[in-house]
C-alpha cells in the first residue's frame, strides 16, 4: 500500500499525519517507509531529529539520478534511510528538491517516482508520502505513484472553501493519469469537541456525502513535545488520548 498525505493548504497536520500513521504501521511490525518530498523536510526531521541536518543520499540524489546517464547508478533501495525506529525508514527530503523541480518537469519525469517505488514492491509492506502544500511536480508525482489518498482537513473554513477543488484536482490525476489512486477519506486533524464551528464544519461535510474519516485527531500540546523530541506520539506517550487516536485511525485505514 502507497499512500499520500495532501493538502494544498499549509498547517494542516501533512507531516504530523505521515509519521505518526507510519511510526504505527512500524510498531505493528510491518516494514513502513516514509518519504518526504516537501523542501521544508518536516517529516525528515520529525523521524531523524538532528541527524536530519546534511543526510546524504536525499530525495534530490534521486531525482538528479533521473537527470544524467550513468553506466552504474545507485539502487532505489539506497535511498531508502533507517530511522531509531524499529521497521522504519525514510526517504528524506532535501532544500535542493527545490533548484531540482524546474529541471524535472521540463524533462517530463513525472512518473520516475512510480518507477522507483516499483523497485520497491518486496521491501515494504506500507509506504507513507508526505507531500508539498502546493500541486506542484512532486505532489503529482506522488498522487501518480500512490494507490490512496488521505486529505487532512484541520476545521477551517478556509480549508473547508479548499477542500471541493482539491477532491476536484485528486479525481481529474485519477482519470487522467492514475486509475489505481483512491481518496481514503478525509482526517479531521486538531478537532476541539467542545467548539461549535468544529463541529458544525464537520457535521456540514458529513450531511454533503463527503468521506469524513470516523476518528478524529484531537487538538492537543502534547504533539509539539513529539516534534521537540522527534518521537512520533506512539514512542513519546503510547496511552495519551491523540495516540489512541491515531491508532484508531491507523487500524481503521488498514481494516
Amino acid at each position: 500500500m502507497k499512500r499520500v498525505v495532501f493538502n494544498q493548504k499549509g498547517g494542516v497536520g501533512k507531516s504530523t499525519i505521515t509519521c505518526n500513521l507510519a511510526a504505527i504501521s512500524a510498531a505493528q511490525g510491518l516494514r513502513t517507509l516514509v518519504i518526504d518530498l516537501d523542501p521544508q523536510g518536516n517529516s525528515t526531521h520529525y523521524l531523524l531529529g538532528e541527524a536530519a541536518d546534511g543526510i546524504s543520499p536525499s530525495l534530490a540524489d534521486l531525482f538528479e539520478q533521473t537527470l544524467t546517464i550513468r553506466f552504474e547508478n545507485r539502487a532505489t533501495l539506497d535511498y531508502a534511510l533507517p530511522t531509531p525506529f524499529e521497521n522504519l525508514s525514510i526517504m528524506a527530503s532535501s532544500p535542493r528538491l527545490e533548484e531540482l523541480m524546474s529541471k524535472l518537469e521540463s524533462r517530463h519525469k513525472i512518473y520516475k517516482l512510480r518507477d522507483a517505488l516499483a523497485e520497491l514492491a518486496d521491501d515494504f509492506d506500507r509506504i507513507y508520502i508526505d507531500t508539498p502544500p502546493a500541486l506542484n511536480f512532486f505532489t503529482l508525482s506522488a498522487l501518480i505513484a500512490a494507490n490512496g489518498c488521505l486529505i487532512p482537513f484541520d476545521c477551517d473554513d478556509f480549508s473547508r472553501r479548499a477542500l471541493y477543488s482539491l477532491l476536484e484536482s485528486v479525481e481529474e490525476i485519477r482519470a487522467d493519469h492514475n486509475r489505481d489512486l483512491r481518496i481514503d477519506g478525509i482526517v479531521v486533524n486538531q478537532f476541539q469537541p467542545r467548539a461549535s464551528l468544529p463541529q458544525r464544519l464537520v457535521q456540514e461535510l458529513i450531511d454533503e456525502g463527503l468521506p469524513i474519516l470516523p476518528t478524529y485527531l484531537s487538538s492537543s500540546v502534547k504533539i509539539r513535545e513529539s516534534h521537540q523530541q522527534a518521537r512520533p506520539m506512539i514512542h513519546l506517550d503510547a496511552r495519551h488520548k491523540l495516540t489512541l487516536e491515531y491508532v484508531a485511525l491507523h487500524d481503521h485505514l488498514m481494516s
